[in-house]
């Protein structure tokens, strides 16, 4: 058993082959995007969003449990389940402000390193934005998803809105753009580093895109 990491922009459908990758697997699935978005509730709660220097000792603090379920991976804090709530357009608007907190990210990147090491025995998928380089630079599978803007674009309208048309992708253009922006300023997720392999997911279905990746496994 190992440790799959995979990185990739948001829309490059990232999330969806991971999870059904290590669900074809029976391994362990983990979204580190979604522990940055629990830390912004948490930090929010707080009242903190504003207060930089305050962050990465809430999130040192934060009782959040995770479920490592490919199918239906949950998030609690402090014992309330969030996992719908770190969905929503209002937690995506202020992640950024803990995702390019540096302070936060080493602390969050412990977080997430201490899981990947505590189920690698029986395997585990990982994905992100800095996993391949920072997380889980020595996994066994490293994988880069990438796909065109317009696709990114429309797949996240599809996620969020449940349709893809003009409008749909217009009020996502801002929240899919602005992040890829501000977290590209703190890791590296657009560009696959040596050793790492480039999938584009542009013209694949998931289907396709899960057997390349599951293939990329099965090669290691």
């Amino acid at each position: 058993m190992t440790v799959v990491a995979i990185d990739g922009p948001s829309g490059s459908g990232k999330s969806t082959v991971a999870k059904a990758l290590a669900n074809q697997l029976g391994w362990a699935y983990l979204d580190t995007g979604a522990m940055y978005r629990a830390a912004a509730i948490w930090i929010d709660q707080a009242g903190a969003l504003d207060q930089p220097d305050r962050m990465a000792a809430l999130i040192e603090q934060m009782p959040l449990e995770i479920s490592l379920d490919p199918v239906d991976q949950r998030f609690y804090l402090d014992g309330v389940d969030i996992t719908d709530a770190i969905r929503t357009s209002a937690t995506s608007r202020v992640v950024s402000k803990v995702a390019t907190n540096i302070p936060s990210r080493h602390v969050l990147v412990a977080k997430q390193q201490q899981l990947a090491a505590a189920n690698a025995a029986s395997g585990i998928v990982v994905e992100g934005r800095d996993i391949t380089t920072v997380v889980a630079p020595d996994a066994a599978v490293r994988i880069l998803l990438t796909a065109s803007p317009e696709a990114r674009l429309r797949r996240r309208a599809l996620e969020q809105h449940g349709q893809a048309d003009s409008a749909a992708i217009a009020a996502t253009t801002d929240e899919v753009i602005r992040r890829d922006r501000d977290d590209s300023t703190v890791a590296q997720f657009m560009d696959a580093p040596p050793g790492v392999t480039l999938l584009d997911t542009t013209d694949l279905s998931i289907e396709e895109a899960v057997a390349a990746a599951l293939a990329l496994v099965e090669q290691a």
